[in-house]
Formats: C-alpha cells, structure tokens, sequence
C-alpha cells in the first residue's frame, strides 16, 4: 500500500475520531449547564410595600420580599439591615427605633416602630436570599397620618 493512501486512511479516521470526540464534549456542557442551577441577582429581588401609609404613634409596617423574575414570595430571607427616617422630607437625621417581628404568612417581613410625626418616612432594608450571593437591598418610601 502506498504511503499517501496509509496517510489519507489515517486522517479520515483520525477526523472522523476527534469530530466524534467534540460532540461528545459539546453534549455533556449542554447537560452540565441544564443541570447547574441559575443563581439570582439582588436585582432580581424587591422589597414592596403592603401598606403605602401607616398611622402616627406606634405602627407595624409589612413589606413582601418578591422573586421578580417569577413574582413569588421569598421566604426565609435573613434581614439583616434596617433602618427608618424621614428622608422624604429632608429630614434625614429624624429616625426611630425598628424591630422586625414574626411573620404572618410565607414572604412577609413585619418591622415595630414608632412614626414620630406625619409626613414621609423611609424604610431602608438589607437582606440575603438563601442560596443566592449578593446582597438584596431597597428604600421604600410611605407617608405616616394622622
């Protein structure tokens, strides 16, 4: 057999080995990235208000935690920060105590604080999401009344 007929031979079967080789690969990425679970960003998830206002003196303010891709209710969330003011009005330096208590229900996240006096009130949260990284953070903003 000539050597240029052994060579062809060879790299037929070579080729058609690596073509083999790479669709394999290509299969298994394909599968692996089906089988990796997405992982959220914090802009992924909101803080909304339940209430948009609240009575002066000593109030209770539920926010809803929401996957905004699928617009569920995230439960489990760990708060982490919190804080109150009256930014809205300017007066930034006008804050009150704030303390979360148990939920009512899957995705609600209650806070006790006392509205000092009418006018617009900032609620600032700071959460993580179990499973997900980053750091899911909003202000809301929400008038207290008479």
């Amino acid at each position: 057999m000539r050597p240029a007929i052994v060579f062809r031979r060879l790299f037929v079967t070579f080729h058609s080995v690596a073509q083999s080789w790479a669709r394999a690969c290509a299969a298994a990425l394909v599968g692996v990235a089906l089988t990796v679970p997405a992982r959220a960003a914090p802009a992924d998830y909101r803080f909304e208000l339940v209430t948009q206002e609240a009575k002066v003196g000593d109030a209770v303010l539920t926010v809803r935690l929401v996957d905004t891709r699928s617009g569920q209710p995230v439960t489990d969330a760990v708060i982490f920060a919190k804080r109150i003011d009256m930014a809205p009005d300017s007066m930034d330096e006008m804050t009150s105590t704030l303390a979360q208590l148990p939920s009512t229900e899957p995705g609600l996240y209650r806070f006790k604080t006392k509205l000092t006096m009418a006018g617009g009130w900032r609620l600032s949260l700071g959460a993580k999401v179990q499973g997900e990284t980053g750091t899911v953070s909003d202000k809301l903003v929400f008038r207290a009344v008479p």
